[in-house]
């Protein structure tokens, strides 16, 4: 009875009542990264029903439904932060709830911001129903007023330390002018590029801005061509994120400097399919190599000057998969939504080649190295210590960075500092931030703040401060950043034995990452001991944790899985 008054209320036809569930979800939160998709879902749900109309097709459509969306610009920088990765475990379990109580039998995804989309995708792979992705696309950059300069949300958390209030107004004032998510090479782009070519989203659908008309007069239709074709050929999620697809789109994440997040969310989406990343797809030392003979070929924010609305005019994400085909750094035999092989879409799609001033070559690339590094060492004993090379300004010398070790026991430990005595900061000093991590935080925090801060200080000074954290950064974060480090503080991990004024070395060449004075086992065993008596003597927790009461932190705190595993909660 509720169905027939449910399909009155929605004006499908109540004989369908049995038939299988198509329906549309889509993101929503409080930021501009959310603004468009409203719209959006109405434009594919308009589409959807109308093809079910017109081909009678044996489907009953719901309503739209909603998840949340949590929006890291507003957050970075406060203890609300903690909710952004944790966000994408329950958009999870919220699209995973819709899709297995209402036994959808397809689906379109609109999605947006970063953390959203994974919690989707991995949701929609896991129940491995027919699904296919629109990103709600990215927002314009805006323009400085006086100098007319291209401006974004990095520039604007690099100049809220600038005394000039003016400044800080129109920068906050014009960063941002319209809707749409991140529209750098942060980490929306790097995860929709990564779903593009994992192949959940047609690739020439990424690109566009959210605001192009694209995407409400064109996209839904093909879209409802995707879901049928996959429906119709019973092509699911799982046949499309394999090894090899995977293994594409780290690639193509690496080809684009992307953001340090996609070695958080690549790995969660693996374990939705059942994959292990680092077994079945590639091991450390192989991301590694791959790195280091793969380029960056794209001009882009925020260590480059274009964003994607540029991308977007110089052939899309089509022209950078092309170029990666022709150097024979992809595989083009993996299968997507459209029921194409990755080879056919580029075929059809015939972007153009490189412009070599916003997407380059892989013979004429913009950046000579690969964008990310993995680290291990004395203090990432297991690896995943993320470093983002693409962003490094300066301090590597020969491959090797020494600095000196300045520890703060939180992010806030460090942002007062860095408001109140920035000039203490010396050249070569690495700054220790700990008890963030996915467990320690709870939540595993952003680091845009405080890595903004510094990247402003370094300019100013011309020196260069270093940062390593158990947290993770920003795809907007530039500098010599490390996040990741791993096992966390709140579990003991080395990083929780580093003192103020320890040596700290990294390494590229090797790919490592040490601390001078835990080589030493005697100082190590001392440390160690010290730590463990702390957390005894505070019942278990080390006191320069944050202690949490609110229920979805106490989870986090007690299930979080290490970041090398993805940092979210565990699945028992």
């Amino acid at each position: 009875m509720q169905r027939v008054g449910t399909a009155r209320f929605l004006g499908e036809d109540v004989r369908k009542i049995h038939d299988p569930v198509w329906a549309v979800v889509g993101n929503l939160g409080d930021s501009q990264c959310y603004v468009g998709v409203q719209e959006k879902v109405a434009a594919v749900q308009s589409a959807l029903s109308r093809r079910i109309a017109r081909d009678d097709l044996a489907v009953r459509l719901i309503a739209p439904t909603f998840t949340l969306g949590v929006s890291d610009g507003q957050l970075n920088g406060t203890p609300e932060m903690r909710f952004s990765l944790i966000g994408r475990e329950l958009v999870h379990d919220a699209v995973s709830v819709h899709v297995a109580a209402n036994r959808v039998a397809g689906v379109v995804a609109v999605v947006a911001c970063d953390k959203p989309p994974v919690g989707t995708v991995a949701a929609l792979v896991a129940h491995n129903v027919p699904a296919v992705i629109l990103s709600d696309g990215s927002i314009k950059p805006g323009r400085d007023q006086t100098t007319g300069k291209r401006i974004d949300l990095v520039d604007a958390f690099q100049a809220a330390s600038d005394p000039d209030e003016e400044l800080r107004a129109e920068i906050a004032l014009h960063a941002c002018p319209g809707q749409g998510s991140c529209g750098g090479m942060f980490t929306y782009n790097t995860m929709q590029s990564f779903i593009g070519v994992l192949g959940l989203e047609p690739l020439h659908m990424v690109a566009p801005t959210s605001d192009d008309p694209r995407r409400i007069e064109e996209f839904p239709e093909q879209l409802v061509d995707c879901l049928a074709n996959m429906v119709r050929r019973d092509i699911r999620p799982r046949d499309i994120v394999t090894p090899t697809s995977l293994r594409n789109a780290v690639t193509v994440a690496i080809a684009m400097g992307g953001s340090t997040n996609v070695m958080l969310h690549s790995v969660e989406i693996a374990r939705a399919a059942g994959l292990d990343l680092w077994t079945d797809v590639m091991s450390q030392d192989e991301f590694n190599a791959l790195s280091r003979r793969l380029p960056v070929i794209v001009n882009m924010r925020p260590f480059g000057e274009y964003s994607m609305v540029d991308v977007d005019g110089a052939g899309g994400l089509p022209t950078v998969v092309r170029e990666l085909l022709v150097a024979g750094y992809l595989d083009g035999d993996t299968v997507g939504c459209t029921g194409e092989t990755l080879s056919q879409q580029i075929d059809r799609l015939a972007p153009p080649p490189a412009d070599h001033r916003v997407i380059y070559s892989t013979s004429q690339p913009f950046k000579e190295t690969g964008g990310l590094r993995l680290l291990r060492g004395n203090l990432a004993p297991e690896g995943g210590a993320i470093l983002k090379l693409a962003g490094v300004e300066s301090g590597i010398v020969e491959g090797v960075f020494t600095g000196t070790a300045r520890v703060f026991n939180g992010e806030r430990a460090l942002i007062n500092a860095l408001d109140e005595r920035a000039e203490d900061f010396r050249d070569n000093d690495m700054v220790v931030i700990r008890y963030e991590g996915p467990r320690g935080a709870p939540g595993m925090p952003e680091m845009l703040d405080p890595t903004s801060k510094i990247t402003t200080i370094c300019r100013q000074r011309g020196i260069t401060i270093a940062l390593m954290t158990d947290a993770r950064f920003s795809g907007g974060s530039v500098g010599l950043v490390i996040g990741h480090v791993a096992p966390e503080a709140l579990l003991g991990g080395p990083i929780a034995l580093v003192r103020d004024g320890d040596t700290i070395r990294v390494d590229v060449n090797q790919d490592r990452i040490d601390c001078v004075e835990l080589s030493d086992a005697a100082i190590h065993s001392e440390r160690l001991a010290a730590w463990s008596a702390a957390v005894l003597a505070n019942g278990g927790v080390h006191p320069d944790a944050t202690p949490v009461t609110q229920r979805v932190l106490r989870r986090m705190r007690a299930t979080a899985l290490p970041a090398l595993l993805g940092g979210g909660m565990a699945d028992e």
